[in-house]
């Protein structure tokens, strides 16, 4: 595999990767134009904010299958065209937020006391505090908008300074204002209208961008401090200096800016503005977290394994990671057996979750069970991040359902595929640490632990099939590993399912069709 890593990432990502028997080519600072050139030779593609990665790039990258994004916002990359292709898209949210905290409170502090200023006047060897006169933050209060991950942090430390913190986030849940200590606002303009300082920590979308504007600060507290270390256009900057010149807002500590890294914004001509240039993340620490968990992220995309932090997947918090991995591997495996048991083509899909799997993104498991359904009989890529897609554009309707408890099993996975003429069923369960086991396929029981290469057999249930089908495999010199038998004593049929240890031929396969009773076999391949 071939990674291009197009803006500077810490040498220890570069060398997790290559660790890992990736060919890495660093090269910042091309033009577009060699970019677009060379774009196509990589199988994956590591960025920071510069690079625009587009439908002009995808155009250019028919190999393509990972965006690391080294950093926490995907402004900078088109999402639709890489879930179209079913290209990953990774970020690494967790490795910078202790700087990008720390940097946002280093902001209220030079800020609100002046520092920045006060340093100049005096290397300039003006011994002069006049005009700069301070504000303790003790007793203040601080107004977050975003309390997620470096909100919260930034909720933390400030408390113990003595503020009081109040916080607008419509999609937080109350538990986690409680959890904080943290005062919830319904509406940002009752937020404004309260705080005297004012922090930002919400991802730039359609929906916040420009969120804080005139409106805003119309509502605001005069005197107030405005911290925006999250992303440019967040806070909107004319209504920010209008509000400077009407002494709404009078003290600003930024670190993004419209434009950058060629920001031309008026806010960098203002002696009450302090200014850094996007270094929430510059930090040695953050660089090597940020570093060497993209490059694992890209790795893992790369050996097609579910990414907790993929942008264009459903949201799969770390702690239930480890919980679920046996779950999708079960999902692809029930998935993988429909188009190599049965032919006809698939209308719905109905997934029902039964038992401890119930409380879980179960979301991310239906993701599993699609791509092995279609991945047999497409040539395209199939993956977690176009799965649906794929679905959507075969017409086939996706549903699931859950329940809270089962009989028989602590956990249940049942799928159901609805072709023209008949329903097929297949159902799995989980045991001890992560080891899988089919137990329903149409109606058979079994307890059939999934291997690599099966042979499932159908047949009249009567005497001396099983012998003759096992007397076969042995002469084309294919070896049993285990069998299991589930019968349907009504219909007086059974179905077999052996593991074998190789490939079983077409023309072993047809030998086996032949003998008496059997109504159908068929090679399976995991």
């Amino acid at each position: 595999m071939k990674v291009l890593v197009s803006e500077q990432i810490a040498q220890k990502g570069i060398e997790r990767l290559t660790q890992e028997g990736v060919s890495v080519d660093v090269k910042a600072g091309l033009s577009r134009e060699e970019f677009l050139k060379i774009i196509g030779e990589y199988d994956g593609l590591i960025v920071r904010s510069n690079t625009q990665v587009n439908e002009e790039l995808y155009q250019h990258a028919p190999r393509l299958k990972v965006v690391g994004r080294a950093g926490n916002g995907v402004d900078n990359i088109e999402m639709e065209g890489a879930t179209k292709r079913g290209i990953v898209v990774v970020n690494t949210p967790e490795s910078n937020v202790v700087s990008a905290a720390e940097l946002t409170i280093g902001l209220m502090f030079a800020t609100c006391r002046n520092i920045p200023q006060l340093h100049n006047r005096l290397k300039e060897r003006v011994w002069d505090r006049a005009g700069l006169k301070g504000m303790e933050l003790q007793g203040k209060t601080v107004g977050i908008v975003g309390l997620g991950r470096i909100g919260s942090l930034v909720a933390t430390r400030m408390k113990s300074f003595g503020m009081n913190i109040i916080a607008y986030d419509p999609y937080i849940s109350d538990a986690r204002f409680k959890k904080y200590g943290v005062e919830k606002k319904e509406k940002l303009e009752e937020l404004m209208a309260q705080c005297d300082i004012l922090t930002v920590h919400t991802p730039k979308t359609e929906e916040t961008y420009g969120i804080i504007g005139k409106e805003q600060f119309k509502a605001a507290k005069k005197g107030l401090t405005v911290i925006n270390c999250a992303r440019a256009g967040i806070v909107n900057e004319e209504a920010l200096i209008e509000a400077m010149k009407e002494k709404i807002v009078k003290r600003v500590g930024i670190d993004v800016l419209e434009g950058e890294p060629h920001a031309t914004s008026p806010l960098l001509d203002l002696d009450n503005v302090i200014v850094t240039p996007h270094a929430g993340a510059d930090t040695v620490e953050a660089q090597d977290n940020v570093g060497i968990t993209v490059a694992q992220e890209v790795i893992s995309a790369l050996r097609g394994e579910i990414v907790p932090n993929a942008v264009n997947l459903p949201t799969l918090p770390m702690q239930e990671f480890d919980t679920i991995k046996a779950y999708l591997k079960l999902g692809e495996t029930l998935g993988k057996m429909y188009y190599q048991l049965e032919k006809e083509a698939i209308e719905k899909v109905e997934i029902l979750y039964r038992g401890e799997v119930a409380a879980l993104e179960t979301s991310v498991i239906t993701l599993a069970i699609l791509k092995g359904l279609f991945e047999p009989v497409l040539k395209e890529r199939i993956n977690y991040v176009n799965a649906n897609v794929i679905a959507d554009s075969r017409g086939v309707t996706v549903t699931e359902s859950k329940e809270s408890t089962v009989k028989n099993y602590l956990t249940l996975i049942t799928l159901k595929v609805i072709s023209k003429d008949k329903e097929f069923t297949i159902s799995g369960t989980t045991f001890g640490k992560g080891e899988l086991r089919i137990v329903e396929i149409n109606g058979y029981e079994f307890d059939v632990n999934p291997t690599p290469y099966m042979v499932v057999a159908e047949n009249h249930d009567k005497p001396g099939v099983v012998g003759q089908m096992g007397t076969l495999l042995g002469v084309a010199k294919v070896n049993i590993a285990t069998m299991q038998l589930g019968r349907k004593l009504t219909e007086q049929q059974a179905m077999m399912v052996l593991a074998v240890d190789s490939v079983v031929t077409k023309e072993t396969l047809d030998f086996l069709g032949g003998v008496e009773g059997i109504l159908r076999v068929r090679f399976v391949k995991i």
